[in-house]
Parts: structure tokens; C-alpha cells; sequence
């Protein structure tokens, strides 16, 4: 995605929020310039999370770091078990079914059973976007690995490869566009839940900002502020992983 086609396209929703706002004119949709000059004072109150009512920043930070820890925990978990199944069947045929359960179920069902485990603390909020996560690239990675071509492997086999080498130079390129996709598109689904589990029982991250600081005192501009913040760390969220796929699979961007 090119840096300018993402602000022609900010640009274009800039310009239609401030008519919408100047049409409407009313508190509940302030215009664009209204919400960046808070957004602005926003980010610049306390970022470190010191004082009691912290600023932006620091519910920013608490919240891409929650997405973050659990983006690299599903992938630590899932990329090698998604091989494993990929590569034995009887490994699939134990598992598949457990997995085949679980992944139609949506995840955030389980949130007051994490809830109760977990408590209220980081774990259970970093827990449900992990499963929501692990599942999607499980199943992914398990689906490429198993699509790879016998012939494929029989001639790197044929060479001299053993299961390490097998590993590292044909699973794990073959799977890593399909992880990095699947992440993507389980993105948009994590941040989702994120806000959610974030106004029950905590006072950090942009879900308690929103709704429970922000909206609860109608304070409409940074109610906005927080939704742009949120709208934000999504757009990192998918520039990140545009630039580690290009850096871990250069050869799909080739020719």
C-alpha cells in the first residue's frame, strides 16, 4: 500500500466528515479540525500512564501492546503446530477435529469465562485476542503446509534434506505469505474485541477511553479523538505486517 494513495484516502474521508459536520451541527459530530486539535492535546497529557487520569498516548500505548503480545504469541504457537499438522496426517487426524470445534465459535463468548480464570488484569484481555488470533493462522498454515506438492518435496528430499532443512527452506517459505495474510485479516477482528474487553473492569486502553471515560462524560471531541487513536493503531497494525512480509517473502513482490 503507497504511503499516498493511504493519505489521498484520509484526505477524502477528512473532507467528508467536515460536511457531514457543518451539515448536521450538532455537539454528537464535531468537525475534523475540532477532534485533531484535541486529539493533539490529547496525546501530549501524560503519555507514561503516571498520572490518575492519564492522557492518549498512554491508552494508546496500553492497548498496541496488549495486540502486539498477543500477534506474536498466536504466531509462536501456531506456525509451528500448523506445520506439524501440515506434515502428519495422523497428527491432523487427532487434532482437526478439536480445532474444526472451536474455530466457527466466536471467541469473544469465552470472555467472561477468561474472565473468571484470568481476573481483570492484562491476561485476560492479551488471552482473548491471542485465541482469536492462533486459530486463524493454525488453520492457515496447517492448509499450506499440507497443499505442498510431493514431487516438491520428494526432489528436495532427493538432495540430501532432512526434516530441519525440509523445515527451513520449503515449509516455512511456503507458509510464511499465508501466516502474514492470515494475520492481516485477523487484525481488524483482534483490535475489534480489544475495545470491547477493554471497558469491562479496567481503566487503561482506548475501549475504556471511548466508552467509559470519554462517552460517559459526553465529551464528544475526545470521544472521536479516541476513535481516531483506534483507527490508528489498526493502520500501524497493517503497515507492520505489509513491511514484514516484504521482508520475510521479498520473492512475492519480485517481477
Amino acid at each position: 500500500m503507497r504511503t499516498r494513495d493511504i493519505l489521498l484516502a484520509a484526505l477524502a474521508i477528512f473532507v467528508l466528515w467536515q460536511a457531514a459536520a457543518m451539515t448536521l451541527q450538532r455537539d454528537i459530530l464535531p468537525a475534523p479540525t475540532e477532534v485533531l486539535v484535541t486529539f493533539t492535546q490529547q496525546i501530549a497529557r501524560d503519555p507514561f500512564c503516571q498520572a490518575v487520569m492519564p492522557g492518549l498516548a498512554c491508552h494508546f500505548w496500553v492497548s498496541t501492546a496488549r495486540v502486539v503480545t498477543a500477534l506474536l504469541l498466536s504466531v509462536v504457537v501456531a506456525v509451528p503446530l500448523g506445520l506439524a499438522l501440515g506434515q502428519s496426517r495422523l497428527a491432523n487426524r487427532i487434532l482437526g477435529p478439536v480445532i474444526y470445534l472451536l474455530y466457527p465459535i466466536p471467541k469473544i463468548v469465552f470472555l467472561p469465562i477468561i474472565l473468571l480464570f484470568l481476573g481483570i488484569g492484562e491476561g485476560s484481555k492479551v488471552f482473548i485476542i491471542f485465541i482469536i488470533l492462533v486459530f486463524q493462522v493454525l488453520v492457515v498454515v496447517r492448509d499450506s503446509a499440507s497443499a505442498l506438492r510431493p514431487e516438491l518435496l520428494a526432489s528436495v528430499k532427493s538432495l540430501g534434506a532432512g526434516r530441519r532443512a525440509l523445515f527451513r527452506y520449503v515449509y516455512l517459505p511456503a507458509t510464511v505469505p499465508a501466516a502474514i495474510t492470515a494475520l492481516r485479516i485477523s487484525v481488524g477482528t483482534a483490535v475489534a474485541v480489544l475495545f470491547f474487553a477493554e471497558t469491562v473492569a479496567t481503566r487503561t486502553g482506548l475501549g475504556y477511553y471511548i466508552i467509559t471515560d470519554a462517552n460517559s462524560r459526553l465529551a464528544y471531541r475526545e470521544m472521536y479523538a479516541g476513535v481516531v487513536a483506534m483507527s490508528m493503531l489498526g493502520l500501524l497494525l497493517y503497515l507492520s505486517l505489509d513491511r514484514l512480509e516484504r521482508r520475510l517473502a521479498p520473492w512475492m513482490f519480485t517481477g
